[in-house]
């Protein structure tokens, strides 16, 4: 099994088309004041910004002339589609986890050489063609005897890693890591073990069946055990289908505290939310799943009129439909889920605040609207550049094809550049510039070409 994550995918995309953020820090995501880091740079994870993280907590983290920027998704699954048919030149069976993220069966080939040497061989060229393909993208690569051991490997030397785990040295790789690095170890999880005194998965491993199960649950319980010895036979689904997005928890003990319950909604939706906007899909119905102490299961759920990916507004819901459920008698199983999807539509987490009436526009070196929360002004007082948000492409009649760097006060700026362009230079224009217009991303294999939009 061979499992492939690009790396920092959304900012890598971004500073290849925009040459002037090459080597800096650049983050992806709400460029309000409510929200959310899609993605980080490795330069930008320097200082501590992370995925799931409010974006006024990155900009205070990171430094002057970090890059905040909305999200292009019509660039990201354009490279993203590039890389899944290079994928398929590997294998028939190719599943795609998200639009940076996908497992390969190298088996079904039937022509590899499938020794240590020979996958390594493969991994080697598999990335040289990525980075070729995409203009500089890169990939970290995992190799191993099933899903498990091959997505720990492609984690374990990132950005650009490529690990090979050889037949036989399964648990010599995993028994010394975090039990977080399980996938089936969530915040929750991780706190029932390490109050059990399992941090590594050596130490989980060395857990009864029966112990896992009194403590997470009959399937959860069994499932950890199985992790923990690199037990591991699930197949390649090629081009799975995803209907749905979900998350469940199994208390030690039956809970009937609406505070207590409210906030593992919280980190379900969190996790919900993140697996969401990471695929690129949005939902429209958020499902909440109860089992109560006498074994009942019983689920609630309400449709919204719009799709939202967004965790905040999941887990309100959630948390409502608790409410009127009910909490009699204790409840030992909580979910949290999100179905009726579609491919992603902008929403809360790539929003465009608006600027504070008077807010400057942005220093030279500072590629972002504001450096303070901003309050939305009445839908009467719309300035022009509520039209521009940072990183949109934009296309000028005279000056050529750029982006917006920043707004505000009437007026837009653009760096007038490509991915296949030196830096290029800013100017400021009216933001109702007539020969201003938004345009599609630019296509990074030619030069002065746009791509159709997905």
């Amino acid at each position: 099994m061979l499992h492939l994550d690009l790396d920092a995918f959304f900012a890598a995309v971004e500073q290849r088309d925009k040459p002037s953020l090459r080597g800096r820090p650049v983050v992806v995501g709400g460029v309000g004041g409510r929200g959310v880091v899609a993605t980080a740079s490795y330069e930008a994870r320097a200082f501590g910004a992370r995925s799931a993280m409010s974006t006024a907590e990155a900009r205070r983290r990171c430094p002057s002339g970090t890059a905040f920027l909305g999200g292009r998704f019509a660039a990201y699954r354009a490279t993203s589609d590039v890389v899944m048919a290079l994928l398929r030149e590997l294998s028939p069976l190719v599943e795609p986890a998200s639009l940076d993220e996908a497992y390969v069966d190298l088996a079904a080939d039937g022509a590899h050489d499938l020794s240590v040497e020979g996958v390594t061989e493969i991994g080697r060229r598999l990335k040289a063609r990525i980075a070729e393909a995409t203009g500089g993208v890169t990939g970290s690569v995992g190799i191993g005897t099933s899903k498990l051991m091959a997505k720990i490997g492609s984690d374990l030397q990132k950005p650009d890693g490529l690990v090979v785990v050889p037949p036989g040295a399964e648990l010599d790789v995993l028994h010394p890591l975090p039990v977080t690095r399980l996938g089936g170890v969530g915040p929750a999880t991780a706190e029932r073990l390490h109050q059990i005194g399992v941090t590594t998965v050596g130490e989980l491993a060395a857990r009864s069946l029966a112990d896992l199960v009194a403590l997470a649950g009959k399937a959860h319980g069994a499932g950890l055990h199985a992790l923990a010895r690199a037990e591991d036979d699930r197949a390649v689904v090629a081009d799975r289908g995803v209907k749905s997005v979900s998350h469940e928890e199994t208390f030690e003990r039956d809970l009937t505290d609406l505070d207590v319950l409210g906030r593992e909604i919280d980190s379900m939706a969190a996790r919900v939310g993140e697996r969401l906007r990471t695929s690129a899909f949005s939902g429209r119905t958020v499902t909440l799943k109860l089992r109560r102490y006498d074994f009942t299961t019983l689920t609630r759920s309400q449709t919204l009129p719009q799709a939202t990916d967004d965790s905040r507004t999941i887990a309100a819901i959630a948390r409502r439909l608790l409410t009127e459920a009910g909490t009699q008698g204790g409840l030992r199983l909580l979910g949290v889920g999100v179905s009726g999807l579609s491919v992603y539509a902008q929403g809360d987490l790539f929003a465009e605040d608006l600027l504070l009436p008077g807010a400057a526009e942005p220093l030279p070196d500072v590629v972002s609207v504001v450096d303070a929360p901003e309050e939305p002004a009445p839908a009467a007082e719309l300035p022009a550049e509520r039209r521009w948000w940072p990183g949109q492409d934009v296309r000028h009649e005279e000056l050529g094809p750029g982006w917006v760097w920043g707004r505000g006060l009437g007026r837009v700026t653009v760096r007038f550049e490509g991915p296949l362009t030196p830096p290029g230079p800013v100017r400021t224009l009216a933001a109702d510039d007539p020969l201003l217009q938004a345009a599609d991303p630019p296509d990074w294999r030619t030069t002065g070409v746009l791509i159709d939009p997905v």
